[in-house]
């Protein structure tokens, strides 16, 4: 299926091709803080969020947070919450290492190769 990455207009025919995975990566502290406690509050997160109750659309996530972002007291209540979901959270040490703030080395690249290889194995588990 090809990726969507732009809403469908007023205009364009319906319906607009059913999602069979929803990836968000990078995601934002943000954007998962909101997506854990079922804020939508824009089309990204309303849709995300809607998934999260469909049965067999996998969710994968990575989190592009920081070592401080960790640190908060509602950090670990977010990622318990979206693995309650079944959302794939891509993170940890071997994937990206966390850095404090305004300490990131500047070419730091997402790892898009492990994102991947997760989303595909995930939509792979999960065939519509």
């Amino acid at each position: 299926m090809p990726v969507r990455d732009t809403p469908r207009l007023p205009t364009e025919a319906r319906p607009h091709p059913v999602a069979d995975c929803y990836v968000v990566a990078p995601a934002s502290a943000n954007y998962v803080a909101k997506l854990a406690a079922g804020i939508a509050d824009n089309q990204a997160l309303t849709q995300v969020s809607e998934a999260l109750g469909t049965i067999g659309v996998p969710i994968v996530v990575f989190p592009r947070v920081n070592a401080a972002h960790v640190r908060h007291p509602a950090w670990d209540r977010h990622v318990a919450a979206l693995r309650k979901a079944d959302v794939e959270l891509i993170h940890g040490p071997d994937v990206w290492p966390l850095h404090e703030p305004r300490e990131e080395p500047a070419d730091r690249q997402l790892p898009w190769t492990t994102i991947m290889h997760h989303v595909t194995a995930r939509a792979a588990r999960h065939p519509l």
